[in-house]
């Protein structure tokens, strides 16, 4: 799997369904904002937005 950091999920999300790309729902947890999808060769991706403060 392939982790990218990105900056708003939201919108990276809009993003790739414009393109045709279905990312799983965003999930919330401690750690930030995740959402998964896969590229056209079946590879894991995960999107990953940091929410921690600091």
């Amino acid at each position: 799997m392939v982790n990218y950091r990105v900056i708003d999920l939201e919108k990276t999300v809009g993003h790739l369904k414009e393109y045709g790309v279905e990312p799983t729902e965003i999930e919330v947890y401690p750690e930030g904002k995740f959402a998964w999808c896969e590229d056209p060769e079946g590879n894991h991706i995960e999107l990953w937005e940091d929410t921690s403060e600091g």
